[in-house]
């Protein structure tokens, strides 16, 4: 069987993180390390290692290492949607950060905003926490009637005068796809993650968006704090699942290597790869 394009969009993945974001520094701790951390350092360069060769430099700041990972990811995902313009037809947008205001499912929370702004008791109550922008927003436009009649007479003007993906009924773009990227995690940014994802589901009028993470965290103990339990979030998308699973073989870490398994077999856990395919579905 030849190469399958997804092989080589995530070998491409790879390469661009190595050539900025995934480094190790002058002692060899990986960029996505916590060098305080023996384990996390020594799965890391396990997984580096697979992934190298990989350039010695100075750790970018953490805000720095999460917007560029943001925009390879967003880059990633991006390119996959044209590729799979035939598995999932319309005109779909990937953009980096953006508020889900702009949204059809979630329009009305500018309207809860301007309230709650012009009301400090109502403002104190409701807070602000459905004020959600997520890293990666996927959105599809509204078809116009001729492409929904395109293989004949579908709607007309006296029926499906609700549905949002009909553009005479409505013109904002439906939210398809909220996603996070964590480069690293700890237990305050799994957190976060997670509350963003139940915002997501208690605030929306309408379709449900695919809920997912992506992370380039080392550690199976830290990506369990996100991964495990259901109804927040799709799933927890690794950034090299492959390349994390060998280096807990190799070194023998039965204990955490079934954590791994765990997460994986309960459709918890991803890799990379995957995550094009499911947001096709």
């Amino acid at each position: 069987m030849s190469e399958g394009w997804l092989t080589k969009a995530r070998r491409e993945f790879h390469a661009t993180l190595l050539a900025g974001i995934l480094t190790k520094s002058a002692s060899g701790v990986p960029s996505n390390a916590d060098k305080s951390s023996r384990p996390s350092c020594d799965i890391a360069s396990a997984i580096l290692d697979q992934l190298g060769p990989a350039t010695t430099a100075p750790k970018l700041p953490g805000q720095t290492a999460g917007s560029d990972f943001e925009g390879v990811c967003a880059r990633f995902v991006g390119v996959s949607f044209e590729r799979m313009a035939h598995l999932r037809p319309g005109t779909f947008t990937v953009n980096k950060g953006g508020g889900i205001a702009t949204f059809d499912q979630y329009a009305h929370l500018d309207e809860l905003e301007a309230i709650a702004r012009a009301n400090r008791e109502i403002a104190t109550a409701i807070g602000s926490d459905y004020l959600i922008k997520p890293d990666i927003v996927v959105s599809r436009t509204p078809e116009s009637d001729a492409t929904i009649n395109a293989n004949g007479p579908m709607v007309d003007a006296g029926t499906a005068r609700l549905s949002s993906l009909r553009a005479v009924n409505q013109p904002l773009a439906i939210l398809h796809a909220s996603i996070s990227c964590k480069w690293t995690l700890r237990s305050d940014r799994a957190q976060n993650a997670r509350s963003e994802g139940l915002n997501l589901v208690r605030n929306r009028k309408g379709r449900l968006p695919h809920i997912a993470v992506i992370t380039g965290e080392p550690t199976p103990g830290r990506i369990a704090s996100l991964a495990l339990g259901t109804g927040d979030i799709d799933c927890v998308y690794h950034f090299a699942l492959y390349e994390l699973r060998s280096a807990l073989v190799d070194q023998g870490r039965e204990e955490t290597l079934d954590l791994l398994d765990t997460m994986i077999e309960g459709k918890r856990l991803r890799d990379i790869s995957d995550l094009p395919l499911d947001l096709v579905t």
